[in-house]
C-alpha cells in the first residue's frame, strides 16, 4: 500500500491489468484468463512428468497400460484447460467446482462432474463470475466427498482461488496418506498460500510417497507463449486509449475498462479497493484513544471513599450523652429536698 502512495504522488496514472472487468468488450484483454489457460495446459505436463507411469491406455502384446486417474479441483479457466489437455493425453478425467455453472462446462470437455449439488452449491457463484466463499458446512460435506474420490486418484490439479483471500484449502494431509504411494498433487495456487496442506512454494515436496508439486509462476514455464499472448491483451487495451484519427494519446477516463483498472490520477489513490484499504488504516490509528478509556479505571478507586460517609455514624451516640445529663439533674433535686429537711 505504501509503494502505491508513493507512486500516486508522483502524479502517474497507474493501470492495473488484472482488474480487466470480465464484459465480452474486455475478453482480448482479459490478462488473467490468457494466463491462466497456460497454467492449466503446463499443470497437466508437470503433473506427467512427475507421474512414472504413462497417461493413456496402452494394450500391447506385453500386457496392458491402464490410464491414469485424473481429478481437478477447480473448474475456471485453468481447471477447464487442464481437463481438455488431460483428455487430449487419455486420462480419465474427473473435475470439481462449487459454482453451478461449471458442471456443463466440464461435461462438456468429456469429464465427469463430481460436487455436493444443495441449495448452498445452486448459489455459489458471484455476479462477475467468480467462486463465493463457503459455509463451513459445506466445506465439511465437500471434503468428505473429495476424501472418498481423491484416494482413487492418480494424478490431483487444484486450482481454487478466490479474490482477494487466500486459497482455499482443499486437500489435507489426511487425504494425500490415502493416495496411493507414486501419486502426484500438482497445486496452482502455491503462490497464494496453496490448496495442499503439505505445499511448499517453489519446490516439488514428497509427503508419504506423494509429489506435491509447488511450482510458482506456473505460465511463465512456457515463457514464449506466455508472452505472446500478454503482449497481445496490452495491445488491444492500448488501442483504446488511442484517437484513430489523430493517431495521439486520447484516455477516455470515464470508459469503463479504464475506470476499472485505473489505480492512481492526480496524486490520488481512486480505485475502490485501494482506496478502502488506505482508509483502512487511519481507523486502525484510532483504536489508541481505546486505551485512554483504560484510564479512567483509577475513578473506580474512588469507590472506597463512599464508607467514609459512613465514619460519621458514630458520631451519632454523642446527642445521646446529654441525655444522660437528665438523671444529674435529678440529683440535685435531691440535694434540695435534704436541705428543707
Amino acid at each position: 500500500q505504501k509503494e502505491f502512495v508513493g507512486l500516486a504522488k508522483t502524479g502517474a496514472a497507474l493501470i492495473a491489468m488484472e482488474y480487466m472487468p470480465r464484459i465480452s468488450r474486455a475478453q482480448s484483454m482479459d490478462i488473467l484468463s490468457s494466463q491462466a489457460n497456460l497454467a492449466g495446459y503446463q499443470a497437466v505436463i508437470d503433473g506427467a512428468a512427475q507421474f512414472d507411469r504413462a497417461l493413456p491406455m496402452m494394450m500391447t502384446a506385453a500386457g496392458t497400460v491402464h490410464p491414469a486417474k485424473i481429478f481437478v479441483m477447480g473448474a475456471g479457466v485453468a481447471g477447464l484447460q487442464a481437463i481438455a489437455t488431460a483428455r487430449r493425453l487419455g486420462g480419465i478425467v474427473t473435475a470439481t467446482d462449487v459454482r453451478p455453472a461449471a458442471k456443463e462446462q466440464v461435461e462438456s470437455l468429456g469429464a465427469k462432474f463430481i460436487a455436493v449439488e444443495d441449495e448452498e452449491f445452486k448459489q455459489a457463484e458471484t455476479a462477475a463470475g467468480y467462486a463465493k466463499q463457503m459455509s463451513p458446512e459445506y466445506q465439511k460435506k465437500q471434503a468428505e466427498l473429495t476424501a472418498k474420490h481423491i484416494a482413487k486418484q492418480d494424478i490431483v490439479i487444484t486450482t481454487a482461488l478466490i479474490p482477494g483471500r487466500p486459497a482455499p484449502m482443499l486437500v489435507s494431509k489426511k487425504m494425500l496418506e490415502s493416495m496411493k504411494p507414486g501419486s502426484v498433487i500438482v497445486d496452482l495456487a502455491a503462490e497464494r498460500g496453496g490448496n495442499c496442506e503439505a505445499t511448499k512454494p517453489g519446490e516439488v515436496a514428497v509427503y508419504k510417497d506423494v509429489s506435491v508439486v509447488g511450482f510458482t509462476n506456473v505460465q511463465g514455464r512456457i515463457a514464449a507463449s506466455a508472452s505472446a499472448l500478454y503482449s497481445r491483451n496490452l495491445l488491444t487495451f492500448l488501442e483504446t486509449l488511442i484517437d484513430k484519427e489523430s493517431k495521439k494519446l486520447s484516455v477516455d477516463w470515464e470508459d469503463e475498462l479504464v475506470a476499472a483498472t485505473l489505480l492512481t490520477r492526480d496524486g490520488e489513490i481512486v480505485h475502490a479497493n485501494l482506496a478502502d484499504a488506505d482508509k483502512a488504516k487511519p481507523a486502525v490509528k484510532k483504536a489508541a484513544p481505546k486505551k485512554a478509556t483504560t484510564k479512567k479505571s483509577p475513578p473506580k478507586k474512588t469507590a472506597p471513599k463512599k464508607p467514609a460517609p459512613k465514619k460519621p455514624a458514630p458520631k451519632k451516640p454523642a446527642p445521646k450523652k446529654p441525655v444522660g445529663k437528665k438523671p444529674a439533674a435529678k440529683k440535685t433535686a435531691t440535694r434540695k429536698t435534704s436541705g428543707d429537711k
